[in-house]
């Protein structure tokens, strides 16, 4: 069933449709970012497809990627017929998609969700904001070259009366990965955790020429010289 959203979809516009596949079972379709608003509105509105179900929409980071840096992804389904289908499109660092705000309503704060975490905004969305994070939170966690130690500037403590509050956290508790001890956890293997991690840990590269990944390896560059002498004068006091 699926299949036949992909021919309707190569019948109507031809050319416009860049690529697709059937991985696994997932049909998937690719288009220009200018054609994505205008498909995802004819897999709705047309009756042989009738795409009525917003599943989600979400976007992935290939920082290296020189093409296009995110990919936009649209999941959707038809309550009617049960085909699903996801829509791909390929954006540039600070190119805006069409929102499908209008089309899905569910669309609405997923796109928001992008905003906030990778920071890709939709062109004619009706409330831009983000949505998880507070608005002086700075950068985008989900790209790949958001620093792993990166420590956000906290909203500042203001007292309430008459109520229970925490205290502001400490740099320790502001970062989740600070809380194991994933350098000695990790050593020794090739899974990563993040990008940042990774480079500690001597593993292959994701981000070979990001900025995070340089920053790091700076600083262990530094740790590691300011050892040296240490280890050698342990060693000579031993013998």
């Amino acid at each position: 069933m699926s299949q036949a959203v992909v021919d309707r979809l190569n019948a109507q516009f031809g050319e416009r449709v860049l690529e697709t596949s059937d991985a696994f079972g997932d049909h998937e379709v690719v288009v220009a970012l200018k054609d994505w608003v205008e498909v995802a509105q004819f897999m709705k509105d047309d009756g042989d497809l009738q795409m009525d179900h917003f599943i989600d929409l979400t976007a992935v980071d290939y920082p290296e990627r020189e093409s296009a840096r995110f990919d936009v992804v649209l999941m959707t389904r038809s309550s009617v017929t049960g085909a699903r289908i996801r829509l791909r499109t390929h954006a540039k660092d600070g190119e805006e998609p069409g929102s499908l705000a209008g089309t899905w309503s569910g669309a609405n704060w997923a796109e928001r969700e992008v905003w906030d975490m990778f920071g890709i905004k939709f062109n004619g969305h009706p409330d831009m904001r983000r949505i998880l994070l507070y608005e002086e939170f700075v950068g985008h966690p989900l790209r790949k070259d958001y620093p792993i130690d990166k420590a956000q500037p906290l909203v500042p403590y203001r007292e309430v009366s008459d109520i229970d509050k925490l205290p502001p956290f400490g740099i320790e508790e502001g970062q989740p990965f600070a809380r194991i001890d994933w350098e000695s956890r990790l050593s020794g293997g090739d899974n990563q955790v993040s990008p940042a991690l990774g480079v500690q840990q001597g593993q292959r590269r994701t981000l070979s020429d990001s900025e995070a990944a340089q920053q790091v390896q700076a600083r262990i560059e530094e740790r590691m010289a300011q050892e040296a002498p240490e280890d050698a004068a342990e060693e000579g006091s031993g013998e």
